[in-house]
């Protein structure tokens, strides 16, 4: 079986009633960032996480499933662009994930939209992807902001 070509882009377009700071420092701080990143039956170690939120740095993390803890999915991204409580941009080389040929690189960019009444529109772009892997991921996305706006209520 051959791998669909990875040419789409996910999209991904989401109001969270938090002001913009708050939810960029979701995205930057580990402590936070463990809390919510993963989809529901994933969970990030907190000592897995590191982030040096600069053009240059990086976002390293480990998802775990918690099922199955022998089955994981570390994230290792480099920053490219970094524009302090409006945008994080970054690329990633995937190795030994499915629907992913080794060594594929994943581009993200995340925007941070003030819409007043402490709101923030986030618009997430990343890909390219397989079609089939893009709606994986975007069921993957809604999951762990629905664990994102919890933290954010608090």
């Amino acid at each position: 079986m051959t791998e669909a070509p990875a040419t789409e882009t996910l999209v991904i377009t989401r109001i969270f009633n938090a002001p913009r700071e708050l939810v960029y420092r979701a995205f930057i701080d580990p402590d936070q960032l463990a809390q919510w990143f993963g989809p529901v039956g994933f969970s990030v170690p907190r000592e897995t996480v590191s982030v040096d939120a600069r053009v240059g740095g990086h976002q390293r993390f480990v998802m775990v499933n918690d099922a199955d803890p022998s089955f994981s999915s570390p994230v290792d991204a480099t920053f490219t662009e970094v524009v302090e409580n409006e945008l994080l941009v970054g690329h990633e080389e995937v190795h030994g994930v499915p629907g992913f040929p080794d060594g594929a690189r994943l581009e993200m960019r995340i925007e941070f939209h003030d819409e007043g009444d402490d709101k923030t529109r986030l618009v997430l772009c990343q890909g390219p992807y397989s079609a089939e892997v893009e709606a994986g991921a975007r069921e993957g996305w809604g999951s762990s902001f629905g664990k994102l706006d919890v933290l954010l209520a608090r």
